[in-house]
């Protein structure tokens, strides 16, 4: 093993008003030596630093403000894998009302902006981030995250236990109001009967002892259930060989009220019964 090899490498990337900042900060509590705007062409003189200073974890933030060396990416990351270091993409975005909003509220301009609407900026940093996004190992959607929960979600992925297994999100969300784009998986349960058409189950929700008994109290719920834990615990060890300790499964119903967040609690418990780290986010639940 080359020394460089024992060097843990991540990108901080994504879109402007998404958490880049809170993500950095983050990773500086946690001990890490975090690097803003570096051009990426620096990236290897980046790690010849943090041998020569005995860093073991080093992170840069790179996005559209250095878009004049954009082309230099796939070169500089050649090179690291080439030393033997396996750079890790961490990918922040957020839907476009929410990035306006954030934009907004701070009062400072786009970076790819200029003279026109901010909206045409946005557009333009999605486009140019593609590829990074593609390749990224871990992509998080900030929009419906408070910084407390995003640093929470970035602390677990990146803090320096190597021995710590696998957490997994199990996220309710409804369908009508659009898939999660940061989910590692996405369960369908809308072929179970749905309490929405039983008058008194229609006010509560998936978190009632009534709306969960009837969702769960299906043969097919019970199959379901168990198919997907086996699923979970069969991918848990690939996940954790290639270094991913965070996943997120989307179960998603038609509103995101009863199914989905009857079946999300019922199979974080059974996972967390299993000896895998949950946490549960119920997406859409407070929303008509």
């Amino acid at each position: 093993m080359s020394e460089a090899s024992a060097v843990r490498f991540v990108v901080i990337t994504g879109m402007s008003g998404a958490g880049r900042r809170t993500a950095s900060h983050t990773l500086e509590d946690l001990g890490w030596y975090v690097v803003d705007n570096l051009p990426p062409s620096m990236m290897p003189a980046l790690l010849d630093t943090a041998l020569e200073r005995g860093f073991s974890r080093v992170a840069v933030i790179v996005d559209v403000r250095t878009r004049s060396e954009f082309d230099e990416i796939p070169a500089a990351f050649d090179t690291l894998v080439q030393r033997g270091v396996l750079p890790q993409i961490l990918f922040l975005e957020a839907p476009d009302d929410v990035i306006v909003r954030r934009q907004e509220s701070v009062r400072r301009p786009h970076p790819l902006q200029g003279d026109g609407p901010l909206l045409d900026g946005i557009h333009r940093e999605r486009e140019m981030l593609a590829v990074l996004r593609a390749a990224a190992d871990m992509v998080v959607d900030t929009g419906r995250l408070n910084v407390h929960q995003l640093a929470a979600r970035v602390a677990y992925a990146f803090d320096a236990d190597p021995d710590r297994g696998l957490h997994v999100t199990v996220m309710s969300f409804g369908f009508k109001n659009g898939l999660p784009v940061d989910a590692d998986m996405v369960v369908d349960v809308r072929f179970l009967p749905n309490p929405h058409w039983v008058p008194e189950l229609r006010p509560q929700t998936g978190l009632s002892q009534a709306v969960s008994s009837y969702v769960l109290g299906f043969d097919e719920a019970q199959q379901f259930l168990a198919s997907l834990v086996s699923l979970v615990l069969t991918i848990t060890p690939g996940y954790i060989r290639e270094g991913k300790r965070l996943a997120t499964v989307a179960v998603g119903c038609t509103g995101g009220k009863h199914r989905s967040t009857a079946i999300a609690e019922e199979l974080a418990r059974r996972l967390e019964a299993e000896g895998v780290g949950c946490s549960v986010l119920h997406r859409d639940l407070g929303l008509e």
